[in-house]
């Protein structure tokens, strides 16, 4: 059975939520002129410069925080109040999606997705698949916006949850009771 650029662009999709990247398309072996092609004939959606959704593909609760990343480009992550939001810490409901990056980016963003530049030596990890600021310190960036007693139970949680290191959370700990 032969494989289809579409069902290559499924793969990748299934992999990050949905969502496929030109660079990743062009990285699989998918030229990116046909990116539109598949567009025009349905199930591939245009959603911003570069970035494209399979519609067969089902949402999830996590969708935002992915395409938000993957608008801000291959370097951006959530950070602070929205790294919370998506591990479901802290009862946090942020009207913006903060995403950090090392760099400029000029695209345009959507009003729900606020970037910004992100600090050397930001920890970088994913959680759920999608690039985010390192929990410890995304807990730590909080401090005097969400009150204490929140960010205390969030790292409560997470240690329960094995989201911190022992390290991570006697840092948190000291952090949230100075």
């Amino acid at each position: 059975m032969r494989t289809t650029y579409r069902d290559v662009l499924r793969g990748i999709a299934y992999d990050n939520h949905g969502y496929v990247t030109t660079a990743d398309a062009v990285g699989a072996g998918v030229p990116a002129v046909e990116l539109p092609k598949l567009t025009a004939r349905g199930g591939l959606e245009h959603v911003g410069y570069g970035l494209y959704r399979m519609t067969d593909i089902p949402p999830t609760d996590d969708d935002q925080f992915a395409e938000a990343t993957l608008r801000a480009g291959d370097d951006a992550y959530l950070r602070g109040e929205s790294v919370l939001a998506l591990l479901g810490l802290g009862d946090v409901n942020p009207t913006k999606i903060s995403v950090g990056t090392g760099r400029r980016v000029r695209r345009a963003m959507p009003a729900y997705v606020k970037v910004t530049q992100g600090q050397a030596g930001t920890n970088v990890t994913r959680y759920r698949g999608i690039r985010a600021q390192q929990l410890s310190e995304a807990l730590i960036e909080c401090l005097g916006r969400v009150p204490n007693t929140r960010l205390r139970d969030a790292a409560v949680k997470a240690r329960g949850e094995g989201l911190l290191t022992t390290a991570e959370w006697n840092r948190v700990r000291k952090e949230l009771a100075a």
